[in-house]
């Protein structure tokens, strides 16, 4: 097991590796720990393992020396893993890291620490899947925090000041396709039990005293499409037509968000881009927009959050409407 808590204090310029795959939202949150690590070892040399597809919120990053990118799918085939795993294994010790650190927590991010060959490897002791056999240092993360905080927890263990806390974003500017301010909606998540239906959202845009923007991935146009035939002609469907960089200097320039509990609401709580986000399977607590610049609009039942990906009767995120979603609007932008 791991050495508990113990203070790790590095060399003026050590070789590092971040490996925080996965997902959107989980990146942004760990933006801190990067932040807080490079103003303590302003020398140092640092590499991020991401996944492919993620890699774009990254890319060309001033804080970042290189990213290792990772393409999940080939290492789902099992003829290929033990190739993939060797060349991977090979990619990493080239470059003779001081100290890996895992704020993934995972099996897979784990391996991936040991893989690297760094002496030093810090995780989480209370991670998931047997992930902190393959730690030389950890810390208890703790399961009632927010993310952001989970992480900065291994910064004080480095030895890094996190008293103040930035997320240091690179963007894309990028023209919104009107006029004047607006909002952006994000009516997708991975999870369909994160849906908040596309009608409320339509019926939501056809209230709102601006323009919306639909935003999301390809496979959400049809939402989108949706949400914009049900907003009377208040809102223009974006979904699949930014990059992740393109996406976060469109939200930057949004008045407030709408979202469901996925990527792009994090995005726009980096920015300091007011957040209502609506939250009904998942925990606001662990997993909300970071800040307090922010409305989170939860259902008054029971059973909520249960953090179910898959369930019969969506009842959690349907006794949330419309018109109370409006009114929280109304009431923090003074409308």
């Amino acid at each position: 097991m791991p050495v508990q808590g113990k203070i790790i204090k590095l060399g003026k310029s050590p070789g590092a590796l971040i490996i925080k795959p996965s997902s959107l939202g989980d990146i942004i949150h760990a933006l801190p720990f990067l932040s807080a690590f490079k103003n303590r070892y302003p020398d140092s040399m640092v590499h991020w393992a991401v996944f492919k597809g993620l890699d774009g919120i990254l890319k060309d990053h001033p804080m970042i020396d290189r990213l290792v990118i990772i393409d999940k799918s080939e290492f789902r085939r099992p003829l290929n893993f033990p190739i993939k795993a060797l060349a991977l294994r090979s990619e990493l010790r080239s470059y003779a890291y001081d100290i890996a650190v895992d704020l993934q927590g995972l099996l897979r991010s784990g391996l991936i620490a040991s893989l690297s060959s760094a002496p030093l490897r810090a995780g989480f002791s209370d991670a998931r899947e047997g992930s902190p056999f393959f730690y030389t240092h950890g810390v208890e993360g703790g399961r009632d925090i927010h993310a952001v905080d989970r992480y900065l927890k291994i910064a004080q263990m480095l030895d890094c000041d996190v008293s103040s806390i930035d997320f240091p974003m690179v963007q894309d500017d990028f023209t919104p396709p009107f006029e004047g301010g607006y909002a952006i909606l994000v009516p997708g998540a991975r999870w369909n039990t994160k849906h908040w239906p596309a009608e409320n959202f339509g019926a939501l845009a056809s209230m709102l005293p601006v323009r919306s923007i639909v935003v999301g991935g390809r496979d959400e146009i049809p939402l989108g499409e949706k949400v914009v035939s049900l907003s009377g002609g208040k809102c223009v469907n974006m979904a699949g037509k930014t990059s992740l960089r393109e996406l976060s200097g469109l939200i930057m320039k949004a008045k407030y968000i709408v979202t469901n509990d996925t990527g792009p609401m994090h995005i726009a709580a980096a920015h300091g881009v007011p957040v209502f986000a609506i939250f009904g399977p998942t925990n606001p607590v662990t997993t909300g927009p970071y800040g307090g610049n922010h409305t989170i609009i939860t259902p008054d039942i029971p059973c909520a959050p249960c953090y179910r990906r898959k369930c019969d009767d969506l009842k959690c995120m349907a006794a949330i409407s419309p018109e109370r979603v409006f009114s929280s609007i109304a009431d923090r932008q003074n409308l």
